[in-house]
């Protein structure tokens, strides 16, 4: 097999993975802003019940902000077994073809990062918008203790 096969192969895998990985995360964080912008808490009976709703989908956007570096840093991982690779199989070794293989490689563990924060900062912000919807749940239940 052509090693610039297995090379686009791992970028557009990698990557490609990455960029769904993205599109899913803003898509889920977007959803459950519009969600909550509509809950009306006092239409829930138990806190357990709202608490199911208001979690939908959130373990998605952490596992996501979770294992992109991971995803990210397997595409560095096999970009530099192919760099290492292609520098057995050749006659020559020109450095600007390693240096610039190398810094290519590098470039999925970036994008690794670039989807692991911002998921990480939508699943914070979720997470705060739960604890203050569940605080309304808890003051409504008190009020309703308390007539």
């Amino acid at each position: 097999m052509n090693i610039e096969l297995i090379k686009d192969i791992v970028d557009y895998g990698i990557i490609g993975l990455l960029g769904v990985m993205s599109f899913m995360t803003f898509w889920f964080w977007m959803e459950r802003i519009l969600f909550y912008r509509g809950v009306d808490v006092q239409s829930f009976e138990t806190k357990e019940e709202l608490e199911i709703e208001l979690t939908n989908n959130i373990n998605i956007i952490s596992t996501f902000g979770s294992n992109a570096p991971y995803i990210g840093l397997l595409g560095t991982v096999f970009g530099i077994i192919i760099t290492f690779y292609a520098m057995g199989q050749s006659d020559s070794l020109d450095a600007k073809m390693i240096m610039t293989s190398l810094a290519l490689a590098l470039k999925a563990t970036a994008m690794g990062l670039i989807v692991a924060i911002p998921s990480i900062i939508f699943y914070n912000h979720l997470a705060r918008k739960i604890e203050v919807l569940l605080a309304h749940w808890d003051i409504k239940e008190k009020k309703k203790l308390a007539d």
